[in-house]
């Protein structure tokens, strides 16, 4: 009687223990497409978080940081039975990673459930954290890199344009960012094409772009396809035909950027961030991610570091309490110094306000970069009201 007594305390301490252990752990779980059409985007978040981890180690307010990867392959069905397995076995008390909007949006009902922060690193569709309090987003929105082009194509020659974007959340929100201002600025669209998500084949869309003469295509494409674009483009001999090609920096994507060939120089795009910003903290950024992971950093993996920045800042505000609603309500608000510039999240929408910068495709030290030439400041989605 006595030895089963003492077997019980025994098991009681155990499990006390295991409490406390798991108290003192803070566990994220980052869901990307590590394989698949989109492994260009995990890949670079997965890189970025662990030099994250390497840089600023896996403690901080006195709790340990654990981060637990799944690979959702691109899949929404997988995402949400991922985001399900790490909340309800895992215990992780942030969702992180997101590679696409479709991806994002399938572990909504399950953040909010769970009521824990739903930390969105790529997916770029505005209306995504329109859907719950719980989602926040670390990269950027797709109306926020959009609307400074439309800006920038009237006042330097171009009054015509063919709007070419992928059919789903982000093509569309692009589409929709580029046109309106663009026409407020007395500009014209010519034909707004989309082209599927799964699959691209841009070849007979690139005729109907050459067919309506237009001064320019303005062109949106996920992160990783851009390279097709771009052999496209010149099959179809449209880089000699006169038609000046613009678009978000998504299609001069700088993981891929440098496959591309002299095609790609002298494309106009707009973004907030380039591997090429001048800054002190960028160049240290650009080396230390080389060095640790073999390539160049892009966009997204910006996304994967200020994302883990966010999770950090948000625990020494709490001093460690990892309650959902206030890491996320300390998350609200922040501002800080990233390799892309001054970034705010906004309290309101949970959205990054960041430098949008406008850059020109030029081959600097024998590798090409987005140079940047013009910065529009602090700018917020315009979707937003």
């Amino acid at each position: 009687m006595l030895q089963r007594t003492l077997a019980l305390g025994a098991l009681a301490l155990s499990l006390v223990a295991g409490a406390a252990l798991a108290q003192d752990t803070v566990k994220i779980g980052l869901i990307l497409p590590m394989t698949g059409p989109f492994a260009s985007t995990g890949r670079q978040i997965d890189g970025a978080v662990k030099l994250w981890l390497q840089e600023h180690g896996t403690t901080v307010a006195g709790k340990k940081i654990e981060v637990i990867l799944k690979d959702d392959a691109g899949t929404a069905e997988t995402t949400r039975r991922l985001a399900q397995e790490l909340v309800v076995n895992d215990k992780v008390q942030v969702l992180a990673g997101f590679g696409l909007t479709p991806l994002a949006l399938a572990t909504v009902p399950i953040a909010e459930q769970a009521k824990v922060p739903e930390l969105v690193m790529a997916a770029a569709t505005s209306s995504i954290t329109e859907k719950s309090p719980f989602v926040i987003r670390a990269g950027f929105t797709l109306p926020q890199v959009t609307t400074p082009l439309a800006d920038w194509a009237p006042k330097n020659g171009i009054s015509k344009v063919v709007t070419l974007v992928t059919d789903y959340g982000p093509g569309i929100d692009a589409e929709t960012a580029f046109k309106s201002r663009f026409t407020a600025n007395g500009g014209q669209v010519l034909a707004e094409l989309r082209v599927p998500l799964k699959s691209p084949d841009f070849a007979p869309f690139l005729q109907r772009v050459r067919d309506a003469k237009p001064d320019a295509v303005f062109v949106f494409v996920p992160s990783g396809v851009g390279s097709v674009f771009m052999k496209q483009f010149a099959e179809r001999g449209l880089d000699k035909s006169g038609i000046r090609l613009i678009g978000t920096g998504d299609v001069t994507d700088d993981d891929i950027l440098n496959d591309m060939g002299d095609v790609a120089l002298g494309v106009i795009t707009s973004f907030h961030y380039s591997a090429a910003h001048p800054s002190a903290v960028n160049k240290a950024y650009v080396e230390a991610y080389r060095k640790l992971n073999g390539m160049r950093p892009n966009f997204h993996s910006l996304g994967g570091y200020d994302g883990m920045r966010m999770i950090y800042l948000a625990l020494e505000k709490t001093r460690g309490n990892a309650d959902g609603e206030a890491l996320l309500h300390a998350m609200e608000g922040l501002s800080f110094e990233s390799p892309r510039g001054p970034v705010t999240i906004d309290p309101a929408t949970r959205d990054p306000v960041q430098n949008v910068y406008i850059r020109k495709v030029e081959r600097v030290g024998g590798e090409l970069y987005n140079v940047e030439f013009a910065t529009i400041p602090a700018f917020k989605d315009p979707m937003h009201k």
